[in-house]
């Protein structure tokens, strides 16, 4: 009929005629995998031992009534998909094995070619529903907790705030740089809540004019202001049941703060243009890379919102202060632009790791996810190589790291370098950069093996960094 390849669908037929089950056997078996049966107990024997795709009984099997066989295969771990098929055809049956759980009802003396045709359709359609529940699965997984990668104790205050406040219909405040994956726990928060079914709106508010973010987030009737041909929904209404979750709020200007104020405090908003209050139900998150605290004190952001805003506080940490993670983070990265690109590559080797350690990631998780994959595209090989990086990490390296030895103070876990070099700063960046290699990018513990403080090894960097840019003026 096409060319669609079913043989390895399994269809189970159950008929107390054995003219009728082998006959239709014997129709089906060069385009399925095909059982009988010839009563309710061996229909079920087969189907609690084999994984049967499609379910095709007769209404009457003798004593036995039909119906039940779909209730009872309908309840398994894995239900076939279940067609009734019977000579005692009627609206009324039809309509009972529908609701029942059939998939569809065919009426005897049988048309082979129709049955074919009914078996492929419910065979697509079981096919379309396991793609949606797999989508949905992974949808869920890309956006829930677990799949914030993180074992940095600096992220352990975060993981447990969301446990925590997901379940809540508490307003939650995400604070921190650009990058550090404040979306990511916005999903994470909506998924693990009460209403992980509502819809989640995000809306980039400093991507927005004024005007344009109140119509955005209220809606406007139709002209309320010129181009306001018609009316419009706004991000509120459509989050109803659900989630908002409002990015970079210190961007929203004073007008559009007494809204949203409004919406917090009153669950209600007129449109843009309207005077008809309308209520929602909508839980808020709120993302901001600006310390409010200190809008509020410049009067740039209103007091009472952020107040309303900041009923539970969640503080993202930078990059550079989770450093541990970057290997985590940089291996999960690769198997997924890997995988999208068509890649070979599945490896970094310590030469890789060692440059991406030695950068501060400005840009956060974000950054670091921009030059894996810049670096995936750029590789044909199995292994991640310096080379492959984006050109300013390779820059910002400089001269290759030396290879180590221990030395005197091994067992204090002392290093010296096993080449002779006088410049200063190279020297300390090697030993850094060294320390925080065995370290794993563990700053605190890197400082440690080096015998100093976090917070002078911290500055050396800064130091060595800032020489760094002065002599590429020069």
């Amino acid at each position: 009929m096409n060319s669609e390849n079913f043989q390895d669908t399994t269809v189970l037929i159950v008929d107390d005629e054995k003219h009728t089950r082998e006959g239709l056997r014997r129709s089906f078996e060069d385009e399925f995998d095909v059982y009988v049966a010839a009563n309710i107990g061996e229909a079920m024997q087969v189907l609690q031992n084999e994984s049967v795709d499609v379910l095709v009984t007769d209404l009457r099997l003798g004593g036995e009534d039909g119906m039940d066989l779909i209730d009872r295969a309908l309840k398994l771990p894995k239900p076939p998909v279940c067609i009734m098929m019977t000579a005692y055809g009627s609206v009324d049956i039809a309509v009972q094995a529908m609701k029942r759980g059939a998939y569809h009802y065919v009426g005897k003396p049988l048309n082979i070619d129709e049955l074919e045709l009914v078996i492929k359709r419910a065979v697509r359609s079981r096919s379309v529903e396991k793609e949606n529940r797999q989508l949905k699965q992974q949808v869920e997984q890309h956006f829930g907790l677990e799949n914030i990668i993180g074992n940095a104790g600096a992220m352990q205050p975060v993981f447990d705030v969301v446990r925590q406040v997901a379940s809540t219909r508490a307003t939650v405040l995400i604070e921190g740089e650009s990058g550090t994956g404040k979306e990511l726990v916005a999903h994470a928060i909506h998924n693990l809540s009460g209403r992980p079914k509502a819809r989640l709106v995000i809306v980039h508010c400093a991507a927005l004019s004024p005007q344009l973010l109140e119509s955005e987030l209220f809606g406007h009737e139709r002209g309320a202001f010129t181009g306001a041909t018609e009316r419009r929904i706004g991000r509120f209404e459509e989050a109803d049941g659900g989630t908002i979750f409002l990015d970079e709020i210190g961007e929203i200007d004073a007008s559009t703060q007494v809204k949203l104020l409004r919406v917090l405090g009153e669950r209600t908003f007129e449109r843009v243009g309207g005077n008809k209050p309308i209520k929602v139900d909508v839980r808020v998150i709120a993302a901001t890379n600006r310390h409010l605290e200190e809008m509020v004190a410049a009067g740039d952001f209103r007091d009472d919102l952020f107040f309303r805003l900041n009923v539970v506080k969640i503080s993202m940490p930078p990059l550079r202060d989770r450093m541990e993670d970057l290997a985590l983070m940089a291996h999960a990265f690769l198997k997924e632009f890997a995988k999208e690109n068509g890649r070979q590559v599945r490896e970094i080797p310590e030469e890789t790791l060692r440059l991406l350690m030695a950068h501060r990631w400005p840009g956060n998780v974000r950054e670091l996810r921009t030059a894996i994959e810049h670096g995936v595209i750029m590789c044909n090989g199995l292994k991640l190589l310096p080379k492959h990086l984006p050109t300013f990490l390779r820059e910002e390296g400089g001269l290759p790291l030396l290879p180590m030895k221990p030395g005197p103070g091994t067992e204090k876990g002392r290093f010296e370098p096993e080449e002779e070099d006088l410049n200063l700063s190279r020297m300390e960046f090697r030993l850094i950069a060294r320390a925080l290699e065995r370290s794993r990018g563990n700053r605190t513990e890197a400082a440690k093996l080096l015998g100093i403080s976090r917070r002078t090894m911290q500055r050396k960097l800064l130091d060595i960094e800032e020489g760094h840019g002065k002599s590429e003026h020069h």
